[in-house]
């Protein structure tokens, strides 16, 4: 038997609360069937609970009504209900709005899908049939401003809703815990930013056509100013998934998942650019491999991969040769394998990582300088556009990835790059400017057209407009190195010199 909490938000509600409530089927006051009616006021400056009390009175019926001394606003409200809903345990929770404008006959409706378990959330749209949504005297350009608005955010998000912006809801609660919605805004943007966290989460969204119905209640929204944070909200999740900006409502795996650390090799990326500079049959020594997701790529070029880093990879732990469990921080030339041939060594995005960039270059300048040894860096470009414009408004907000990861330790720019590699005795043969990862979005037409744009910039301001900095460099002979040779050199010539004189 499946727990049903039906969850009213209301502000200043009194025309239209007690009409509401005598709509909604009885089984839903039925708390031994495990049901529940909650009324939350945000409040209200008018008799809202007071009109609620006395029908619940009346009608002898369970209400449990809730009164906020201090206005918490539309999201807030919800997230307040949303959370009492996972606490009680309860298995589906359904919004509806104290005004009257969602009708709660709809319910037994609206709530199948999940009970059913086709859906993790049910919305009750009033665009599946457009022009019931004009008879129900929904204003038209709230009719022509929802369907544009909705295709915009379809298009940004992959999705292929309706409408964003029905407040008729029905939420499966253990759905619910998987999303950070107690980040969200307190404001109407809330209804768009956890639909945004559902779509992202993957969770089965379902729409049920209802009625519209617009009458005397009071609208408490301002058309441009949300219209303004519906698209601020959708665009600045599309940006998080870049890696450009960072807000923690839209942050859903843990730094320590394997599965946050995404293969870039199927799109222009760090990734690609490190493989099209190896060929088949060569060793690599992958430092801070990582979940050796990029390893694997080489492994089926026909590469051997030697990897290191301070943790058995929990994924693509088959595809290394060798595995050194070594922290990069504590690394000396000893630890690093001594008769394996090292055609190419890989520090992808791992400088940025560790306390001292410049101890790890001379450990493997010591150990590779010899050879010279072709290496090829990755690291985020801290001159990007967006961390200018970012410190301009004094923003420097580190995030779960992108250039500004929390667990970066080093920021470079094209120019400090180039002077760390060169003032610690390396060679850089070639830096390129790599764009943004937009194929970690879409790789759609608007995708494409980002990329080429990202290209062109480029080429234009590589500082400026470069998201990430790739660079292969070859490390030279060092002093030791050199007078060593030097030492074998006078030795060979005295022997010779000491053979022509006998």
């Amino acid at each position: 038997m499946s727990r049903i909490l039906v969850f009213i938000v209301a502000y200043n509600a009194e025309r239209h609360i007690q009409s509401l409530l005598a709509r909604i089927p009885l089984h839903y006051f039925d708390r031994a069937a495990g049901a529940e009616v909650l009324l939350i006021d945000d409040a209200s400056r008018d008799r809202t609970v007071e009109r609620a009390y006395a029908w619940a009175q009346s009608q002898n019926l369970p209400l449990k009504v809730f009164h906020n001394p201090m206005n918490q606003g539309y999201g807030g409200n919800q997230k307040l209900g949303y959370r009492y809903a996972i606490e009680q345990k309860f298995d589906v929770v359904v919004l509806l709005h104290g005004d009257g404008q969602y009708a709660p006959e709809l319910l037994d409706a609206i709530t199948k899908p999940i009970m059913g378990g086709e859906a993790d959330i049910v919305i009750g749209s009033r665009m599946l049939k457009r022009r019931n949504a004009l008879k129900g005297k929904m204003p038209f350009y709230k009719f022509v401003g929802n369907i544009a608005l909705t295709r915009v955010q379809n298009r940004f998000l992959g999705s292929h809703l309706s409408e964003f912006h029905s407040g008729y809801r029905a939420w499966s609660v253990p759905a619910l815990t998987r999303i950070p919605f107690d980040y969200n805004s307190p404001d109407f943007d809330f209804d768009t930013e956890i639909l945004i966290q559902a779509v992202d989460n993957k969770l089965r969204i379902c729409e049920i056509p209802i009625p519209t119905h617009y009458g005397d209640e009071v609208c408490h929204v301002d058309g441009i100013k949300y219209a303004c944070q519906i698209l601020g909200a959708t665009i600045v999740s599309r940006l998080q998934k870049f890696g450009i900006l960072y807000t923690p409502k839209y942050d859903y795996i843990s730094v320590d998942d394997p599965s946050a650390y995404n293969l870039k090799s199927h799109f222009e990326s760090t990734h690609s650019f490190a493989l099209a500079r190896i060929s088949p049959g060569q060793t690599i020594l992958d430092m801070g491999c990582g979940t050796g997701a990029v390893a694997a790529e080489a492994k089926k070029m026909g590469c051997t991969v030697i990897g290191i880093d301070r943790a058995v990879p929990v994924t693509h732990a088959d595809v290394f040769a060798t595995f050194i469990k070594q922290d990069l921080d504590r690394l000396r030339s000893t630890d690093l394998p001594a008769d394996a041939p090292i055609d190419v060594l890989w520090l992808l995005d791992v400088i940025e990582h560790v306390d001292s960039p410049e101890k790890l270059l001379v450990v493997l300048r010591e150990r590779f300088g010899a050879q010279q040894t072709r290496m090829i860096l990755t690291t985020p470009n801290i001159a990007f556009l967006s961390m200018r414009l970012g410190l301009m408004l004094g923003q420097f907000n580190y995030g779960r990835r992108g250039i500004l990861d929390m667990t970066h330790r080093r920021l470079f720019t094209f120019s400090t790059l180039r002077n760390l590699l060169q003032s610690h005795g390396y060679v850089i043969e070639e830096v390129k400017g790599i764009p943004v990862p937009f194929g970690l979005v879409t790789n759609g037409r608007i995708g494409q057209l980002l990329l080429l744009i990202n290209r062109w910039l480029i080429k234009i301001s590589r500082s400026l407009f470069a998201y990430e900095i790739a660079a292969v460099v070859r490390p030279l002979p060092t002093t030791r190195h050199l007078l060593g040779l030097l030492e074998e050199t006078a030795k060979t010539r005295r022997g010779v010199n000491a053979a022509d004189n006998s």
